[in-house]
């Protein structure tokens, strides 16, 4: 069963970086989805991992001065699209270029790039800033004949924009099952050619070679654990997309990042979070 314990989070004072921060925090202990709001954030995990004495402990680490309190409940398995429908998930457009949405919104904006996506409890819908920035970047870059690695695929999305601007293959790879299954559903939904969806984590890079675009939006921690691996697959001049952390966090990104010979190339950022640009 798709049971899921949400956690419905209140802040005094609240802003959007709290928010934002909070949700980051929660998403380091295996929370998948966030739907913040003026006065807090609503956060949900698998029920079986739910743990309150994490939740107490992120609520008692968080580093600014507000106030957090919690209630929790168990949210069984549902139609997760009527919910994202209802709560969250509205169209969108990057840069005039590319529109995002669901099968069940109308009236969306022509784009030369069309995304549908029924996201369910996976996460990437485009609404979060570091899905937006990395994104961006994949419609400035040169794709045509490419090989891609979407690392923590979540809905499909990245892979799905980069099959349609040329991309010779992408290893979509996540680790979570439902998302997992979500994305395969996202990949038929637009008829993608050259993606191939794997389930597991980094230990599936280990037959994939000779890639030309790695992308991977996590978090911090698990992308300096596990950079040592992306940089195995990388072809020479290989370009490394980062998001999933704060600008603040760069320096500690780059400083495994030059052991294994990334060089710095450039970083974006939008309401805080990063996406940052490595060279093999």
């Amino acid at each position: 069963m798709n049971d899921y314990t949400e956690v419905r989070l209140g802040l005094e004072p609240c802003s959007e970086t709290l928010t934002d921060i909070l949700a980051a925090m929660l998403a380091e202990e295996g929370y998948e989805s966030f739907v913040p709001d003026s006065e807090g954030v609503t956060a949900y995990i698998k029920k079986e991992d739910f743990d309150p004495d994490t939740l107490d402990r992120v609520i008692r680490d968080f580093p600014m001065e507000t106030v957090i309190t919690a209630t929790h409940s168990v949210v069984e398995g549902r139609d997760w699209n009527a919910e994202w429908e209802k709560n969250y998930f509205k169209p969108i457009v990057i840069d005039r270029m590319c529109a995002i949405h669901s099968s069940f919104h109308k009236d969306v904006p022509r784009c030369e790039y069309d995304i549908l996506i029924d996201p369910k409890m996976a996460f990437g819908t485009g609404h979060h800033a570091t899905t937006t920035l990395i994104l961006r970047r994949l419609l400035s870059m040169d794709l045509k004949g490419k090989k891609m690695v979407d690392m923590g695929t979540g809905t499909g999305i990245l892979a799905i924009l980069a099959d349609m601007r040329g991309a010779a293959r992408v290893d979509a790879i996540e680790i979570d099952e439902f998302a997992h299954e979500n994305a395969g559903e996202n990949l038929r939904l637009n008829h993608t050619k050259n993606v191939i969806l794997h389930l597991g984590d980094a230990a599936r890079l280990a037959t994939i070679r000779d890639v030309d675009i790695f992308v991977a939006n996590i978090n911090r921690n698990i992308i300096t654990a596990d950079l040592p691996a992306y940089a195995d697959t990388l072809s020479p001049g290989a370009s490394v997309i980062l998001s999933g952390f704060y600008e603040e966090d760069i320096p500690v990104i780059m400083k495994t990042a030059e052991t294994l010979g990334l060089r710095y190339a450039d970083h974006t950022v939008l309401d805080r979070w990063a996406s940052l640009h490595l060279k093999s």
